[in-house]
């Protein structure tokens, strides 16, 4: 058995994506054509987690804009042309997988990122990750009223967390 990777994600993974976002997030269910948006508006932020044949996990990662979150099983229709950060939509692995992976998905993104010019990465921390995503460099945001009610659809606990890549040592070094 070979070590698990992330890869591009392709059409193709998206019934084992599904599948994984079902298993991970029964609470905050996302339609496959969801996913398959996010793919086809933002290719390069996409990535599947290949254990030999199977898909063990999945990352999805867009550019968007600070204090703003994404509405949950909605499609974006586009990307903002003034994005100012690259949002982590999601990163799901199942638990035998897990130890390590999402660092390294997150040090990925944190390449595409600087490569396209972006200096910060944010997320909503969803189950009590929050120091997991902390051990990683993000940060709580103090969430405004607007926020607030945006958080609310990610369930009890949803903590808006930032990355500020220019204040932040690069994740590969």
């Amino acid at each position: 058995m070979s070590k698990p990777h992330w890869r591009p994600a392709h059409i193709s993974d998206l019934p084992a994506m599904s599948a994984i976002a079902a298993r991970i997030h029964p609470d905050l269910p996302e339609r496959p054509e969801v996913l398959a948006e996010k793919m086809r508006l933002y290719p390069d932020g996409c990535c599947v987690l290949a254990a030999d044949d199977a898909i063990a996990g999945y990352g999805l990662s867009h550019p968007w804009k600070r204090q703003q979150i994404p509405p949950l099983d909605r499609l974006l229709e586009r990307l903002p042309g003034d994005a100012d950060c690259l949002y982590v939509h999601d990163v799901a692995v199942l638990s035998d997988f897990r130890g390590g992976v999402a660092r390294d998905y997150v040090a990925t993104i944190e390449k595409l990122a600087r490569a396209s010019g972006i200096a910060a990465l944010a997320l909503v921390s969803v189950y009590a990750t929050r120091p997991l995503w902390e051990s990683f460099g993000f940060q709580p945001v103090t969430a405004d009223a607007e926020l607030r009610s945006k958080l609310a659809s990610y369930g009890e606990g949803a903590i808006y967390m930032l990355r500020d890549l220019a204040a932040a040592p690069r994740a590969d070094i």
